[in-house]
């Protein structure tokens, strides 16, 4: 079965070779935001034959399409998530390296109100959150 990424590429007009599939598809299943050497460990798994060039020129045409996302969290690595319907942020651990992504309204209308104070109208923004816990800020 065709992953979401893999029929995205196809509305776009993408050729599919196997191998673009099997990159979708772990880009699609992936639960964490994964750099392209990642991308690659796992897309390997899968098919050994995969090289990690093939990924990078991959990876880097999924993003020019508007179908994946590139985000750096500040640890010098490119990451990519699938690009959603609906927007979210994110709170990086900067301990741990962990990504949560979450929905806060508040912040939303925020960010409107202070677009508009300043003459603007607000077309898209991106937030992230470094954040260390809370019992490890103690120590």
């Amino acid at each position: 079965m065709a992953s979401r990424l893999e029929k995205l590429c196809i509305e776009k007009g993408m050729k599919m070779t196997e191998q673009r599939r099997v990159i979708a598809k772990v880009i699609s299943d992936a639960q964490d935001h994964p750099d392209v050497e990642e991308v690659y460990r796992r897309a390997v798994t899968v098919d050994p034959k995969i090289g990690i060039a093939t990924v990078y020129r991959t990876v880097k045409m999924f993003e020019e399409a508007g179908i994946v996302e590139k985000h750096d969290f500040g640890d010098g690595r490119a990451r990519y998530e699938e690009s959603q319907d609906r927007h979210h942020d994110h709170l990086i651990d900067v301990k741990t390296g962990r990504i949560i992504e979450f929905v806060n309204r508040e912040i939303e209308k925020l960010q409107e109100k202070v677009a508009r104070e300043l003459g603007y109208k607000l077309i898209d923004h991106r937030l992230e959150l470094y954040a260390v816990p809370i019992d490890e800020e103690k120590k």
